[in-house]
């Protein structure tokens, strides 16, 4: 009997997590709670428009732990992050709220998303429809679903729930096999690649540079893990890729959003938190 992944130990988590949940809270009463959340903000539409431009669209991840690296920030404030990444140029968020393996939870979303005006997106493993309807009634604005997580019915099973609550999706691949996968089964605009081998958790660019040439040209490419300096933006910039998701970056740094300024629009020498960026 071979050893568990870690992805699949996850997942084993996730799927006795959803059914505790559901023991306290039913779908219904979710159904009830998502219609009375607030208006998405279109988490979509804000990352197209600005890549149209050419300008980097940067989801800006809020990110605790990772099971790779441990606590990743210790001085974890989700509000005052949020902030710092609205005024450090982001057009997105993303926040973590699995528990068990990323020291994520719900409350953090909540409260990255009354701290600013940014579409959100609830970051985690979803493997159930009540995960989605949860998501949208915790006021996230997108869900991601990860390709190696899913089989294609299940996928299209939590898209089309996602659509029918008004959500929108972020599909994340590693590999050719499951960008095809995501290609034939969902039609969402954002096609993420993670950079970080699932294997043996190495980090390439070259992974999104490789799957490029076979995602479609009315689909937007988010790259995922790796980036870390000036350089690595404009490499992605010069092969027409704008969208980024950047979190353990960002995460490290003592300024959040004066990181992500400095890294995607150094021009701007901006002043966040009384300090003059240059």
């Amino acid at each position: 009997m071979s050893v568990p992944t870690v992805l699949e130990k996850i997942l084993a988590r996730k799927a006795e997590e959803v059914a505790e949940r559901r023991a306290r809270v039913s779908l219904a009463e979710l159904e009830a709670q998502a219609k009375v959340a607030d208006a998405p903000r279109g988490f979509a539409n804000a990352l197209i428009t600005q890549a149209k431009l050419k300008q980097p669209a940067v989801i800006a991840e809020i990110k605790k732990a990772s099971p790779s690296k441990g606590v990743i920030r210790e001085h974890f404030v989700p509000a005052e992050i949020a902030g710092s990444y609205e005024k450090g140029g982001a057009t997105c968020l993303s926040v973590l709220t699995d528990i068990d393996y990323f020291q994520g939870c719900d409350l953090y979303l909540q409260q990255a998303r009354a701290a600013c005006k940014l579409p959100v997106i609830r970051k985690d493993f979803m493997v159930d429809p009540y995960q989605i309807v949860e998501a949208r009634a915790l006021g996230a604005d997108c869900v991601l679903l990860i390709v190696s997580a899913l089989d294609d019915v299940k996928m299209a099973e939590l898209a089309a729930v996602a659509k029918s609550v008004g959500l929108d999706v972020l599909v994340e691949v590693h590999d050719g096999d499951e960008l095809e996968r995501a290609l034939k089964t969902l039609d969402t605009p954002l096609v993420g690649v993670n950079n970080r081998n699932l294997h043996t958790f190495e980090v390439s660019l070259e992974n999104t540079l490789d799957l490029l040439p076979r995602i479609p040209r009315d689909r937007l490419v988010v790259t995922e893990s790796g980036i870390v300096n000036r350089a690595d933006v404009e490499l992605m910039e010069i092969s027409g890729v704008y969208s980024f998701l950047v979190g353990e970056t960002f995460m490290r740094a003592e300024n959040p959003g004066a990181e992500l300024q400095r890294l995607f629009f150094p021009e701007r020498g901006v002043t966040i938190s009384g300090s003059t960026l240059d």
